[in-house]
């Protein structure tokens, strides 16, 4: 048994155990954001709280009356997950994108009998559709700006969503300031996009109705609806 393993495994210590060995042999090194993912659902992991229970059937509820009110055809999603969420929608067409090869592989096969679904592996930095291949009605962005820890990701993702989107952009995120804790890093987005790409205008917020709850994390969130359109 390791040195590590022996200290980990002394019942009386507790969580001063943890520590020890976090002292003595480091946090392990965060892999990127893509390798995150990819690591995660290889490992059958899932898109977290976010995409299940009242927070995903909020999600629905919200998207979903959206996409009728406007007459909305095509969607794209940036970050589909593993398709939980999905499940929940009601889009007449739908690309989903997902840096994850192994979770995209899961959507196709769960969604396999749905004609009106499509699903590509995202790569930013190999993703470039100046024939508009990819531009869609409503492009969408949900749960993933906190989960781009790289400021170069962050960069070029913001440019895609915004680049496929030809009526609106829907963002369902935080919009605050806070470092980096292990796969989440916060970010005023809507100041980057004001930047940016200003033939973008921010149109309307719809705030999520469960509201972060340190304790109760999974059945809350810190993110809200914001929806962008063309300037004319």
């Amino acid at each position: 048994m390791s040195f590590a393993s022996f200290i980990t495994s002394i019942p009386v210590l507790g969580p001063a155990a943890v520590k020890i060995k976090k002292a003595i042999f480091g946090q392990k090194k965060f892999p990127g954001s893509a390798e995150y993912w990819e690591q995660r659902y290889a490992t059958g992991g899932n898109s977290g709280a976010g995409s299940y229970a009242n927070l995903a059937e909020h999600k629905a509820e919200v998207i979903n009356a959206f996409v009728a009110e406007n007459n909305i055809q095509t969607v794209i999603e940036f970050g589909c997950g593993d398709g939980n969420q999905l499940l929940l929608g009601k889009y007449p067409h739908y690309i989903g994108m997902d840096v994850s090869p192994t979770i995209i592989r899961k959507c196709m096969a769960m969604f396999e009998a749905d004609q009106t679904k499509s699903f590509f592996v995202y790569d930013s930095r190999a993703f470039r559709d100046r024939q508009k291949v990819f531009q869609v009605e409503l492009s969408m962005s949900l749960d993933v700006l906190y989960h781009l820890i790289e400021d170069e990701v962050f960069e070029k993702y913001m440019h895609h969503l915004f680049d496929s989107g030809s009526r609106y952009v829907l963002i369902y995120s935080s919009n605050f300031q806070r470092a980096q804790q292990h796969h989440e890093i916060d970010r005023v987005f809507t100041d980057w996009i004001a930047k940016n790409r200003p033939d973008w205008e921010f149109w309307k917020k719809i705030d999520n109705k469960y509201q972060v709850d340190p304790s109760d994390p999974i059945h809350s969130s810190k993110a809200d609806f914001y929806f962008f359109r063309p300037k004319q």
